[in-house]
């Protein structure tokens, strides 16, 4: 779902002119280009974690519709939960996957060689000193500060640590010392930072947009590569007109998805995407930031890497700024669109389905790829026998 969001006025309605932004669709370009090159290298060990299963009908519409349903169920439970149990669990839920995504992602190759190894675990190590250091500047500081810098640098110990074992490790074998990192950096700026567990009281809010935008880019790149080699180009098809329908229905029809979208939002999970809308737009709220959830960024790239199995790097790059390019129009008229919507739905709808967007763009050139493919067989030319002269019986002389 595509949303509007003030960084100082929580999630508000882009109700003006139309208006132009570009770091959305720049954004969801680079998400797409980079899963497209990526993909063909990891493909095959991640196809090995799936046992090289692929996704049927059957079991696409069972996943579309268990996504309802999981939306609905969130939306609901969330408006008639008054004691906030049910944010916590789904919290605890979530933070799991993504732990796991990312360990899982990290653990299948972690394989590397030696100095790769090394100098991956220097790079966390590093980033665990910055973040402890960074604990102590004034905007940052705060009653828990030494708690706060003690788990950062405990974790700087553990890589450098890591970098000395590495001299006695077997070379491309995998370590979970190594894939431990990535997952455990996530949690730690999670926890100390997003102010959700009423542990951090910074004047400054390093987690929402600057670090949750981080890791919203780096698991939806995951969560492209990692789901994309289970569809086929029969299924992705019939994944994206599915898909596109549950979206029109949940955002535009019923006030579910927004719900779903403020429920997220307020846990501070990496569920959505949130960049400045550029040219930059103020009001007396703040900067008005534009959000983009990880479902439409996945949406994409499934749609731009099975584009690319069947048509080759040229289509998939030329559907990839397509996708990009509609979205940015839309974009554009978005407060037009939902000014005329809200007399015909009767409410205030909130935001707009991004897969409406993003397959405007990618469905015309997958039809002009398959219109030009048709035309060229129709062009060849079929290649005529002529029946074979039969010869005649030679009649002995007399």
């Amino acid at each position: 779902m595509f949303l509007t969001k003030e960084i100082k006025a929580s999630l508000i309605i882009l109700l003006t002119m139309p208006s132009l932004d570009i770091a959305m669709p720049i954004a969801l370009f680079v998400v797409i280009a980079v899963a497209l090159l990526l993909n063909k290298r990891v493909q095959g060990k991640l196809m090995a974690t799936v046992e090289e299963k692929q996704f049927q009908t059957k079991d696409i519409i069972l996943l579309v519709v268990f996504m309802a349903i999981i939306i609905s169920v969130i939306a609901y439970t969330t408006v008639i939960n008054p004691i906030n149990v049910f944010p916590t669990i789904l919290l605890v839920i979530f933070l799991s996957s993504y732990t796991m995504l990312l360990f899982t992602f990290s653990y299948v190759f972690s394989n590397l060689t030696k100095i790769r190894a090394q100098l991956l675990s220097l790079g966390f190590g590093i980033g665990g000193l910055i973040a402890g250091f960074a604990s102590f500047l004034g905007p940052l500081k705060d009653s828990i500060t030494i708690l706060r810098v003690a788990a950062f640098f405990g974790f700087a110990i553990f890589c450098f640590a890591a970098i000395i074992n590495e001299q006695k490790k077997a070379p491309n074998k995998a370590r979970w010392y190594v894939a431990v990192q990535p997952p455990a950096i996530f949690v730690l700026l999670f926890i100390l930072f997003s102010g959700i567990f009423n542990i951090y009281s910074g004047s400054f809010n390093v987690w929402a947009p600057y670090l949750m935008d981080v890791f919203g880019f780096t698991f939806a790149i995951l969560i492209i590569l990692y789901l994309s080699s289970l569809f086929s180009w029969k299924t992705v098809g019939i994944f994206a007109a599915l898909l596109t329908i549950m979206d029109i229905i949940l955002v535009i029809g019923t006030p579910v998805m927004l719900g779903a979208a403020h429920t997220f939002t307020g846990l501070g999970l990496p569920v959505l995407v949130y960049l400045p809308n550029i040219p930059i737009i103020t009001s007396s709220s703040g900067i008005l930031f534009r959000g983009l959830g990880l479902g439409d960024f996945f949406f994409a790239g499934v749609l731009a890497v099975q584009t690319f199995n069947k048509f080759g790097k040229k289509t998939a790059f030329t559907a990839a700024v397509a996708m990009a390019v509609a979205f940015g129009i839309w974009e554009f008229f978005l407060g037009d669109i939902i000014n005329w919507l809200i007399p015909i739905t009767g409410r205030n709808i909130g935001g707009f389905p991004g897969t409406v967007m993003i397959i405007s763009g990618w469905a015309p050139v997958i039809a002009w790829k398959l219109l030009s493919e048709r035309n060229k067989i129709a062009k060849i030319p079929v290649p005529i026998e002529l029946p074979k002269e039969q010869a005649l019986p030679i009649e002995p002389k007399s």
